[in-house]
């Protein structure tokens, strides 16, 4: 059981320190403000989540968001957009997590992708209506429109949960056997 517990661990930080490398390397998509940048981090904690579990999945969102906010600081002091990043991971990754291990299939995995999409979609921009973009003008005086959120911050994030779904469904393809193990293991404990 500790190897066991130890293999996950240092799974869990590898995973971490991939899901902050792929945080860093952001990119704006042109239709969209540019301060929306996609990125693929929270491949790194699908991966964990349907490897250990949902546990694994928050820590690797908790820990890509924890080292970004020690590495890059914010620009408020507060971390509004590190906070606003790891519940729009969780809120991806927690539906796809439980969909799939309802199914535990590739159909399963994509309905869960697609849910996990909209869930978070919808969720973070009610959530960036009453909290985030309110805190941005707070802190920053930074006061951006409410209706960016229906024709900025909404079609964004579905986009984005579109991309990670394609990516994340043809990496899960090639890294099949790989999961298998990990839940043959995970069952023996």
């Amino acid at each position: 059981m500790k190897k066991l517990n130890t293999r996950v661990f240092v799974t869990i930080g590898m995973l971490s320190a991939l899901s902050y490398v792929l945080l860093l390397l952001n990119f704006p998509l042109p239709p969209f403000p540019s301060f929306l940048m996609v990125d693929f981090s929270d491949i790194p904690a699908l991966i964990a989540a349907i490897a250990f579990g949902p546990i694994a999945g928050i820590l690797v969102e908790l820990f890509k968001n924890v080292l970004d906010y020690f590495m890059t600081g914010s620009d408020t002091g507060v971390p509004i957009g590190h906070t606003a990043n790891f519940l729009a991971g969780i809120l991806f990754v927690l539906p796809t997590y439980y969909i799939y291990r309802h199914f535990e299939s590739k159909k399963g995995l994509l309905i869960g992708l697609v849910v996990g999409t909209f869930i978070m979609s919808i969720i973070m921009s009610v959530l960036n209506y009453f909290v985030f973009l309110p805190a941005y003008k707070y802190f920053m005086n930074f006061n951006l429109p409410s209706e960016i959120i229906v024709t900025g911050i909404l079609p964004f994030n579905i986009l984005k949960g579109i991309m990670i779904t394609i990516l994340f469904t043809l990496l899960f393809t090639k890294m099949k056997s790989w999961f298998t193990k990990q839940l043959t293991y995970k069952r023996a404990a």
